[in-house]
């Protein structure tokens, strides 16, 4: 069977048993499609080339580490790797640094405003968000309530404490500590919630 005839998977499989030229088919069959993706991201040339050969860098270990699993899915795969480094990139070239906290009013969601409509500013917009929810849930239900009422329902105090059946300052203490364990889960995950 030649290497042309086979399948992704199949040219791994070969790859990973010693055949170097089942890599070099591999990449030279999705390269062009992945290239132009980062490009059209990026918008810059040499910033594409860093970028796919980051990708690829990636694969390869991956591959060779043992630890890709997404059979019959590689391009999706190779794919997710180059947005997830493309963002990367653009948070840390624009790395605001962490703001110090200390008033009780401070809240998250006012850290994230749109200021850009530009393509990659919408990527680490729609990254940030995702990365949010996911914290969201590792909250206490009580503090969960009230941030989602807060944030999302645009509810004032006074009403999440009627519909919850607290006061008014327990509703702000657990706003204020939902608050506080959504800084430290974004500091233990190494999360940036600033573009």
């Amino acid at each position: 069977m030649s290497s042309h005839s086979m399948t992704d998977q199949e040219l791994i499989n070969k790859y990973l048993n010693g055949s170097e030229s089942c890599l070099e088919k591999l990449i030279s069959r999705h390269q062009s499609r992945i290239f132009a993706y980062i490009l059209m991201t990026v918008k810059d040339k040499a910033l594409a080339d860093d970028i796919f050969q980051d990708t690829f860098i990636k694969v390869i270990n991956t591959l060779r580490g043992g630890t890709y699993k997404e059979e019959g899915k590689f391009i999706q795969w190779a794919m997710r790797i180059a947005h997830n480094l493309i963002i990367d990139h653009f948070r840390k070239a624009k790395r605001i640094p962490v703001i110090d906290v200390k008033d009780n009013d401070f809240d998250i969601f006012n850290t994230i405003k749109y200021t850009d409509d530009s393509v990659e500013h919408q990527m680490i917009m729609d990254q940030i968000y995702e990365d949010v929810r996911k914290m969201i849930e590792f909250l206490p239900p009580e503090q969960k309530e009230v941030l989602l009422m807060r944030a999302y329902q645009d509810m004032s105090f006074k009403d999440i404490a009627e519909q919850t059946e607290v006061s008014i300052n327990t509703a702000l203490g657990r706003m204020r500590y939902a608050l506080i364990n959504l800084r430290k889960l974004a500091i233990e995950k190494d999360i940036i919630l600033t573009v």
